[in-house]
């Protein structure tokens, strides 16, 4: 598989099989991430993964917490703009229709977000965790760790979904996995194997034609 495939395959999987990966390629799909580019070499990301019992205790102690009010734990600007706000809509519209709930049904969607703090099922909870004096530059880093742990997921045929969720609980995580100051949770993934049945699944989030984003100058030909 190129890496080109590897773009078009990956998806965010909200639905995952039970069975676990074998840790060996869990540890060998981290560790390769981190040839991943970084601004001065400064490779600023600490990960830990998580299976067994250690997730279920992380996941009941996440189930039982209050999610903290952080600013700094949001995932968008507030009053989100367009075509941004237009795109996050049907995205999410996208989401519910595929599991069938409607609008009204606020009770159904309150239960699919929770299982934001389940790591959706998966077998292996990832949480990538940064410097909290790191700045803005170190944190585009991350995402190119993260994209290049979910494209080499793809490659060994398991699937990802990143969760900023995480960022919510940020307390709850780093006081029960003992995370060291001044560290500080960026993201979770949810890892493991595609449940190719279930019907959350079967939704593709589409794409912004490159004419509305891109463009080429300067080129003879």
């Amino acid at each position: 598989m190129d890496v080109s495939e590897a773009l078009r395959r990956r998806r965010s999987v909200r639905a995952f099989l039970p069975e676990a990966p074998p840790a060996a390629l869990v540890q060998s799909l981290l560790e390769q991430a981190g040839q991943a580019a970084s601004g001065g070499n400064l490779q600023p990301w600490r990960v830990l993964a998580l299976a067994g019992e250690s997730l279920r205790e992380l996941l009941a102690a996440v189930a039982a917490a209050e999610p903290e009010h952080n600013p700094s734990h949001y995932h968008y600007p507030p009053n989100l703009w367009e075509p941004y706000r237009t795109r996050r809509f049907a995205n999410g519209e996208d989401l519910y229709r595929s599991l069938g709930l409607a609008r009204e049904d606020k009770a159904g969607r309150m239960q699919q977000f929770a299982r934001n703090g389940q790591f959706f099922g998966a077998p292996v909870g990832v949480l990538v965790c940064i410097d909290e004096r790191m700045g803005a530059a170190q944190w585009i880093d991350l995402g190119i760790y993260l994209q290049s742990l979910m494209l080499l997921a793809v490659q060994h045929g398991l699937a990802t979904c990143a969760q900023g969720f995480w960022r919510g609980h940020a307390a709850t995580v780093q006081r029960m996995l003992q995370v060291p100051a001044p560290y500080q949770v960026a993201f979770g993934v949810a890892l493991g194997y595609e449940d190719v049945d279930a019907p959350v699944n079967a939704m593709v989030a589409g794409r912004a034609d490159w004419r509305e984003w891109g463009e080429l100058r300067g080129f003879s030909g």
